[in-house]
Order: C-alpha cells, then structure tokens, then sequence
C-alpha cells in the first residue's frame, strides 16, 4: 500500500486571504480540502448535527427554509466564550471525521487542507507542513468591514477570538504575505507548490 501524501495545513486570520491562495493551489491540481466547505456539509438540512445545534442554541439560528442561519450563530458564539467552545466541540470532531474520509480519497502529490482555527485547536502536529497567509490586522479589519459589512465591534471580536497574528506566525513552516493585489499571489503560490514538489519528491520512501 502507498504511504497517504503529504498534508500541508493551510492557516490565517480571517479575512487574511485563504480562499484566493487555495484557489490557486487548487488550479495547478493540488487537491484541496476546505473545513469551511466541509462544515457547511456537516450541518446541511437534514443532518443529525444540524438538528443538535437547534436544540442546543435555539431557533434563532434556524433560517425560514429550516437550514442554519450562519450569520446569526456567528453573532451568538462569538458574543460568549460557553457557547462558542460548545460550537466547537461539537462541529470540529465532525469536521474532521469527514476530512479524514475525503482526504483517503483525494490522492496528489501532496494535499492543502484549509483549516482557519488550525493553531487555535493545537492541531499542527496532523500536518507536514504548516503554511500561513499573513496580513496586517489593520487590513483584516478593512476587509471585513467592505466584506462583511461588519461593525468594528463585531470585526474586532472576531479578531480577538482567533489566535493573534505572532502566535499563527510562530506555528509556520511557510508563509504568503497577502498585503497587496491579489495578481502578486499567483507567483507566490506557484514558487510554494514548486518547492513543495520537489520537497516530497526528494523525501526518502
């Protein structure tokens, strides 16, 4: 049996750029695993999981076509430390589950896995490599108010809930500083993907 391939662990704040670095990885064949799109999966109409959080956080974050309103439980984790840690003992081990289960099957060279709370969950010992999209908070903070139409109330909570910019930067093998145009990423990327290929190519078997 041939030995799994190699995970790079994708992580930053939010609003730092992972999507468009993913993106990029994804159109030179690296197979990506998203956990955003991942748990929006596990919580789909009809789960069993979507059916525990109703219980357990109510129906205010119950959208009219029965789905989860995600902007509304956003709003209610991240006003409270309980409810937030409840959310994620619930939704990671899930998340993870189904990780496990789509990665078996992904196959490449090496495979990205997107996962925002990576240092906030201590799991960068589950990947070979750890790489973190960079910002300035002043930008993040920027991008969420033209992205999300936030409040810098809201903004900076959601900040102060994740791990701070020098603790995400300790944790990295590699990083991409995603301060400027998005067209300056592509290079970027495909440099790390280079690397990365002849990283594992030359990786004893």
């Amino acid at each position: 049996m041939s030995a799994a391939p190699p995970r790079v662990g994708l992580t930053g704040g939010i609003a730092s750029g992972k999507s468009a670095v993913s993106h990029l990885f994804e159109a030179l064949g690296v197979p990506v695993l998203d956990a955003d799109i991942i748990a929006r999966e596990v919580v789909a109409p009809g789960t069993a999981l979507l059916t525990t959080l109703f219980e357990r956080f109510g129906p205010g974050i119950r959208a009219d076509d029965g789905s989860l309103d995600r902007s509304a439980l956003r709003r209610l984790v991240f006003s409270d430390d309980g409810p937030r840690r409840e959310l994620e003992s619930l939704m990671h081990p899930a998340i993870r589950a189904r990780t496990e289960q789509l990665a078996a099957h992904a196959g490449g060279a090496y495979q990205l896995h997107v996962v925002p709370l990576l240092v906030e969950t201590h799991a960068q010992d589950r990947y070979d490599r750890i790489l973190v999209v960079d910002c300035p908070e002043s930008l993040q903070l920027t991008r969420l108010f033209a992205r999300d139409g936030m409040s810098e109330s809201e903004a900076r909570a959601m900040l102060g809930s994740q791990a701070s910019r020098a603790v995400r930067l300790a944790s990295a093998d590699d990083v991409i500083l995603n301060d400027g145009a998005l067209d300056a990423l592509g290079p970027r990327v495909a440099a790390l993907h280079a690397r990365y290929l002849a990283l594992w190519a030359a990786a004893p078997i």
